[in-house]
């Protein structure tokens, strides 16, 4: 894979993923999520867990991304600090939906 179109698809990866816990009831998009046995709405604290769940997940694949292209550069703390950053506002969309947007009760 050329190292541009593994750029694009990182982002677009990170894109979906970042907003895919607010944009749906079930768990990483496939898992049913029950309380008591009744389908309920999810927690704020389980859509952030997905979050950052997600975000090593995507971190993961871009490690694998920069496997593929070369070699894998040391990072520190800073930059999984700006990435995990930089990811919380790719998912400000499906939060502003979610918590901010006003729905018409009719």
């Amino acid at each position: 894979m050329k190292q541009t179109l593994a750029i694009y698809v990182l982002i677009l990866l990170a894109l979906v993923t970042a907003n895919l816990p607010f944009l749906t009831e079930r768990v990483f998009g496939a898992i049913a999520f029950r309380r008591a046995g009744v389908p309920a709405s999810k927690p704020f604290w389980l859509r952030l867990a997905e979050v950052l769940v997600l975000y090593l997940v995507v971190g993961a694949i871009g490690i694998g991304f920069e496997a593929s292209l070369g070699n894998v550069f040391p990072q520190g703390w800073q930059f999984y600090a700006i990435t995990l950053t930089l990811y919380l506002v790719l998912a400000y969309p499906g939060f502003v939906y979610r918590y901010l947007f006003k729905r018409s009760s009719g």
